[in-house]
């Protein structure tokens, strides 16, 4: 299972340069939007909104940030409809992968999706056609020092409520139901852990190896697109480059 998330996990530890980290601050503002509309800018209250600023403090998103988004949010009403999207299907080396989207229109990024599957040597599919390879799991990434006891960390977890515990090198990945995530971050949380990554990810069932040179660089290509799209929140795929292999 470790080896699928690796990727994801390689991703939020790089070194991130200021566009980036903006682009990722705005996208994570949607999120808060959405959460916040759906059930109300007390994140006591509100179990998905606590579960974004989470993500949120992951990727060093500011307080002030964070503060600023729930209230204007809050102030916004329906002002900016944005709604969750799913687009599933196969990109360059046959490999499946899942993009999720938040969007306030639609049509532009139905017409934006279907571009760059097109474009990149892959094709969009219906919902559902490769959901089914997936699992959903809430996954945490916590960064290990020589400091941690790995035994402690795992009994920590699994008192939790976690379902499964991986020690890398460098960090411990801690796996959960969905429905569990929320309890055991914020039990995690509350110990004094600082995450790396912690959100509810989609972990495939099986891999696709990517081993020749002009598929690994219209996969690259193709990630990359999606990655720079401001209506991409995130995407899972099952292939597997060289260079996660030797990660």
């Amino acid at each position: 299972m470790s080896g699928h998330s690796k990727w994801a996990n390689i991703k939020n530890k790089k070194e991130k340069t200021d566009s980036q980290r903006g682009k990722i601050f705005t996208k994570i503002g949607r999120e808060i939007a959405i959460a916040v509309k759906e059930g109300g800018p007390d994140p006591v209250n509100n179990n998905k909104l606590r579960d974004v600023i989470a993500k949120a403090k992951a990727n060093n998103m500011p307080n002030d940030n964070i503060s600023r988004s729930i209230k204007k949010a809050a102030g916004e009403g329906a002002s900016v409809n944005y709604e969750e999207i799913v687009y599933e299907g196969y990109g360059p080396g046959n490999m499946a992968i899942i993009v999720e989207v938040v969007t306030d229109n639609r049509n532009r990024t139905a017409a934006e999706m279907r571009h760059i599957f097109d474009k990149s040597g892959g094709n969009l599919g219906n919902s559902g056609c490769v959901g089914w390879m997936f699992d959903k799991k809430g996954v945490i990434v916590i960064e290990r020092t020589a400091l941690m006891d790995e035994d402690e960390v795992m009994m920590q977890a699994l008192e939790a409520g976690a379902a499964d515990f991986v020690a890398q090198d460098d960090a411990f990945e801690i796996y959960t139901d969905p429905m569990e995530f929320s309890g055991v971050r914020e039990a995690l949380e509350a110990a004094g852990y600082e995450f790396i990554s912690a959100e509810v990810q989609m972990i495939p069932q099986n891999t696709v190896n990517i081993a020749d040179v002009e598929t690994i660089e219209k996969v690259e290509r193709f990630l990359e697109k999606l990655d720079d799209n401001d209506d991409v929140q995130e995407f899972f795929h099952n292939g597997i480059l060289p260079e996660e292999e030797e990660e």
